[in-house]
């Protein structure tokens, strides 16, 4: 009871709604690169792409034989590293002699001299992916001698055009199979 004698009702008003901390929802291609960018500077790297983009820097002949393992920066720096690169034990003395043109590329890639010096460790280089020939759409191959005749009697468009997808995909089965 209050002091001038009526009973207190303490009902609270209701809150509005207020989003949780973090801003407003993002897309989870835009939360990727920071999630790879913590696992690689924890590794040594600055920039995840010198990985991804290993390939485009030196050269795929270069790529088959070298991957880079970790940027090493002096403390407080960001440029005059140490590019520590895995080489295959056989390739070793080749990319020895290209030293200075792996850290020309690498340093045009970033912008500035972000490297300096390149350490190599011998061990197993994993091959970069090899580019698969992009496959003509359905539309681009053509139908088969057999069912494109019976296609060309039917009135309906739309239909004539679900069915010639379907005796294409048919008629690549039928070539895989061979």
């Amino acid at each position: 009871m209050e002091r001038d004698g009526k009973p207190k009702t303490s009902r609270a008003q209701p809150r509005a709604y207020e989003r949780p901390r973090g801003g407003p929802a993002r897309q989870i291609a835009d939360l990727m690169p920071q999630i790879g960018r913590t696992a690689f500077r924890r590794f040594g790297f600055v920039q995840s792409s010198v990985v991804t983009r290993w390939p485009e820097i030196v050269g795929e002949q270069h790529a088959r034989v070298c991957m880079p393992e970790a940027i090493r920066f002096p403390p407080g720096e960001k440029a005059e590293g140490i590019l520590q690169l895995v080489v295959l034990p056989a390739h070793a003395p080749l990319i020895q002699h290209v030293i200075p043109e792996i850290i020309e590329r690498v340093n045009r890639f970033f912008g500035y001299k972000a490297v300096s010096r390149v350490k190599l460790r011998q061990g197993e280089v994993k091959p970069p992916r090899a580019r698969e020939p992009a496959k003509a759409p359905p539309s681009l191959k053509p139908i088969p001698m057999e069912l494109g005749d019976s296609l060309r009697d039917i009135g309906d468009p739309e239909l004539r055009t679900v069915l010639e997808s379907l005796a294409r995909s048919m008629g690549s089965k039928e070539e895989e199979g061979q």
